[in-house]
């Protein structure tokens, strides 16, 4: 038989043994596939001009990945030689030379990876489109499903992987060639020592470490940096000393309870989770560290894309919005013959701000609201400019009161205004509350319609009000072009108009803020999902392999149970516990840290980003649903394995 019948009748033999291989090296594949189409897709590029960043941070974070991802094939190699190496030293023993095993590996090893980077490129596929259309939604544009393969995109995954393979084999194969048969025979055995060693020591450890992990963790919510560096150092001084100590805690913690040590499963379940903790705690430890990582950085792209599209819906809810920065005359010559010339217009109105005698209302809200206060007053509008702005934005008239003023606020702002009560004084006249509206308005901006809030008052109240600035606001027939916006913004740059007058001013499109916005919103949010991504799956790579080593020791002990009179539906379920708390114990500590830290960082935004509890928990949903779902396929791919290999029939 030739090296590559046999190398290929091995490959289908030892399925098993190669099941995580194939799914890391597949959703690998998938990942780096997908978001090297997005790189190379003509139809995401010609969205903004913007989105060039989004190609630049995903060829580094790319570049990021594929080491990360060549260090793991790697580690998965050494596992599988460790997995396969009394059976190679057999091929020794029975006269094939070192250099014929290792090539017997080689082939072996590069067969299955063709298999998995072939179904891989297929999954990128999808995961390409997954991605197209969120692009897109972030653009909102409309999303058809259009069956595509970038050949740069393919070509390009297909070399990166062919790079880590051929690389990592020839790692493994000179390591063969090298090896003696008694080391081959003995490479199954070798595994990581324990750190502390003295059972005082652990518990001690095991101890300072939990209040290390609380007070790190309360740190980090305070928003303060010095006191976060901190936080985080003691948080790491928590998942380095949980793990390395709890072969010792939590068996501590049971001695004491003798009822639920004695418990069904309980005594197999953490004798052999101590047993696994006491010599792979630092590699516990890690991947718990790169779980709070994930959860963090996928939980802040979501965070910062609830961000962006609040700006976007607050920043200009109009075509075109021009405004000066003072209450000085304004003069919107410049911008309107150019807009005149080369913009059809639906409708444009120009109009005025005020000042307001007093700022009760913003120290009301100040004081009831997380509000933040720009203006030194309570802003105003006329209540004529105000109902032709509903009218040109589309919104539902909103019919004035004799002896009453308008609300016009943000969204956050209206459940505390609702109990608000108290009248204003303008110019001589007393106005009672009336109405309140949170239509998108302008009211992010520093000279918008109001921050946050304007007060709309009857027109004859505002003549002797000061001016606080001027706008002017046009909707468009159409959308207003990246061209046009150029056009306007040279305008708005150009120094014929006077110095200082590009600071005078402030020009917005409504359009343009939306691509730049989506653009910023991608390039954020796209590369810390790509990372968060790949690092879960090294992660829990890493903790698959590692119980997958476990198996010979679990085919004996289950072996053991058998003689013992446990029936297999028994062991299944006893193995089923093993692996949900193994699994649950590197994810578990970065849930505790995690969760919080979202809900504070969410909390840290400007008023108005994250609209009550329940974004928020859709956030942390998304969040972790996407981490355990992929997760999830790990777990299951061990509890396979194992079932298989290690359960008596």
């Amino acid at each position: 038989m030739t090296l590559c019948k046999l190398s290929l009748r091995n490959a289908r033999r030892q399925a098993r043994d190669y099941l995580v291989y194939l799914v890391t090296v597949i959703l690998s594949a998938a990942l780096i596939h997908a978001f090297n189409g997005l790189v190379f897709s003509q139809e995401l590029q010609a969205l903004s001009s913007f989105m060039s960043s989004l190609l630049l941070i995903t060829a580094l974070v790319s570049a990021v990945v594929i080491a990360i991802m060549g260090w793991l094939i790697r580690y998965i190699l050494n596992f599988m030689l460790s997995r396969r190496s009394k059976e190679l030293g057999t091929y020794i023993l029975i006269g094939l030379e070192n250099g014929q095993v290792a090539r017997l590996f080689f082939l072996e090893n590069l067969a299955v990876g063709a298999v998995a980077l072939g179904a891989g490129l297929l999954l990128g596929g999808l995961f390409f489109q997954i991605l197209r259309a969120i692009t897109l939604s972030l653009f909102h544009m409309p999303y058809t499903f259009r069956l595509s393969a970038s050949p740069k995109a393919v070509a390009l995954t297909i070399a990166y992987f062919a790079v880590i393979y051929l690389l990592a084999l020839r790692s493994c194969g000179k390591r063969l060639r090298r090896m003696q048969i008694c080391d081959l025979l003995s490479y199954d055995r070798q595994g990581e020592e324990e750190v502390i060693r003295k059972g005082r020591s652990r518990r001690r450890v095991f101890s300072a470490s939990l209040i290390c992990g609380i007070a790190g963790t309360l740190l980090l919510l305070t928003g303060s940096v010095l006191f976060g560096i901190v936080g985080a150092a003691l948080v790491i001084f928590f998942l380095y000393g949980f793990f390395l100590s709890f072969s010792s805690g939590v068996p501590a913690y049971f001695n004491a309870r003798p009822g639920k040590k004695y418990g069904t499963h309980t005594l197999l379940v953490f004798r052999t989770l101590s047993f696994k903790l006491g010599t792979m705690g630092m590699t516990m430890a890690t991947i718990a560290l790169l779980f709070t990582g994930t959860i963090v950085s996928e939980g802040a792209g979501m965070l910062f894309g609830a961000l962006f599209e609040s700006r976007v819906e607050g920043t200009t809810c109009c075509d075109i919005f021009i405004g000066t920065e003072d209450g000085r005359p304004a003069d919107f010559g410049p911008y309107l013959e150019y807009i005149e010339e080369n913009v059809p217009l639906r409708d444009a109105r120009q109009y005025r701000l005020y000042q307001g005698e007093t700022r009760q209302m913003t120290d009301y809200l100040l004081e009831h609201t997380d509000y933040y206060a720009y203006y030194a007053y309570d802003p105003l509008m006329a209540y004529s400019d105000y109902a032709a702005l509903r009218a040109m934005l589309g919104y539902p008239e909103a019919p004035g009161e004799p002896g009453r003023y308008i609300i016009h606020c943000m969204e956050y702002l209206e459940g505390a205004l609702e109990d608000y009560d108290t009248g204003v004084s303008v110019g001589g006249n007393a106005l009672s509350p009336g109405m309140i509206y949170t239509e998108p308005f302008s009211q992010k901006l520093w000279d918008g319609n109001g921050r946050g809030f304007v007060l709309v008052v009857p027109d004859e109240c505002l003549s002797s009000r000061p001016v606080s600035h001027s706008v002017y606001a046009a909707m468009t027939v159409e959308p207003l072009s990246e061209a046009d916006y150029g056009r306007l913004k040279e305008i708005h740059d150009s120094a014929s108009f006077g110095q200082g007058y590009s600071q005078d001013y402030f020009l917005l499109a409504k359009d343009a803020v939306a691509r730049e916005y989506a653009s910023v919103s991608a390039s954020t949010i796209f590369p810390l999902f790509y990372l968060a991504l790949v690092l879960t799956m090294v992660s829990a790579t890493i903790l698959t392999v590692q119980q997958l080593s476990q198996g010979p020791r679990f085919a004996q002990q289950f072996g053991l149970l058998e003689k013992l009179g446990m029936d297999r539906r028994e062991m299944a379920r006893t193995l089923r516990r093993q692996l949900a708390v193994y699994y649950a114990m590197p994810a578990v500590p970065p849930l505790l840290i995690s969760v919080p830290l979202l809900v504070a960082m969410g909390n840290s935004f400007e008023p108005g980003v994250i609209a009550g509890a329940w974004q928020m928990a859709g956030i942390l949903g998304v969040t972790l649903g996407l981490f355990f779902l992929i997760y999830l396929v790990y777990i299951l791919t061990a509890y396979s394995s194992l079932r298989r290999s290690v359960l008596p029939y």
